[in-house]
């Protein structure tokens, strides 16, 4: 069987007057994160690990940030264009594992919804996608709450 594995990156400035979106779902919280979509870091750093399994560029060849049709855009939407991509060079998604990393706010609440959310997007069962949530024990902008970051890891199988 043949196999790829592609990780993923993603960083984005918490500032005022924007929602707060990880996977796919609207966390309260007084920050939201900036960015030309709607900057929900996970969504994108899980599109850039798919991408990478196979070579295909990152998020941005796809989606620039330049282009004015993806102002605002739902990076689940995003998310199922990448997966059509996947699918359509024959790969599958065996599994994906994320860590988010934010000070606050406390993310363990939410984790089974954007799992949830995120397996419903990829047609995936809840147990293929992995949502860890961590600190960055107050150390560099994440830890001083200047933004929230995702990793990711994408398993790809041939279909």
């Amino acid at each position: 069987m043949a196999i790829r594995i592609g990780n993923g990156y993603d960083i984005h400035r918490l500032v005022g007057d924007r929602p707060l979106i990880l996977g796919g779902i609207k966390i309260d919280h007084e920050l939201g994160l900036l960015g030309h979509s709607d900057a929900d870091v996970l969504t994108h750093a899980i599109m850039d690990a798919m991408l990478g399994a196979l070579s295909l560029g990152d998020i941005g060849h796809y989606f620039p940030p330049t282009d004015p049709q993806w102002a605002g855009a739902d990076s689940l939407k995003l998310l199922e264009q990448v997966h059509a991509l996947i699918q359509s060079q024959g790969w599958q998604i065996g599994n994906i594992d994320s860590v988010i990393v934010a000070e606050r706010p406390k993310l363990k609440p939410h984790i089974k919804t954007m799992r949830d959310r995120l397996a419903t997007t990829l047609q995936l069962a809840p147990d293929q996608i992995g949502i860890k949530a961590t600190t960055n024990e107050k150390l560099g902008p994440v830890g001083r709450e200047e933004g929230i970051a995702a990793y990711a890891v994408a398993l790809l199988m041939r279909a």
